[in-house]
């Protein structure tokens, strides 16, 4: 893994998003179509999600692609 803080970011960006819809890990797969194991290992940094997934994510919680993957306080200054 190249950037294991990025991906740790990324994992508590989608457990952040889960949570605020009240889902558990396995609705979230549900929603999306992936493996409950699939979720977790993202949310724990185990698994650094394909371009496949990261659409049915999206597709699940009905955000944007961009929504998704902007981690707060990781964003470029203008």
């Amino acid at each position: 893994m190249k950037n294991p803080a990025g991906i740790r970011a990324f994992g508590d960006r989608l457990r952040l998003l889960r949570e605020e819809r009240g889902w558990s890990q396995q609705e979230l797969a549900d929603y999306a179509d992936v493996a409950k194991m699939t979720v977790h290992r993202i949310e724990t940094a185990q698994f650094s999600a394909t371009l496949d997934v990261l659409f049915s994510l999206t597709k699940a919680l009905k955000i944007p692609l961009h929504e998704l993957m902007t981690v707060p306080g990781t964003e470029e200054p203008s």
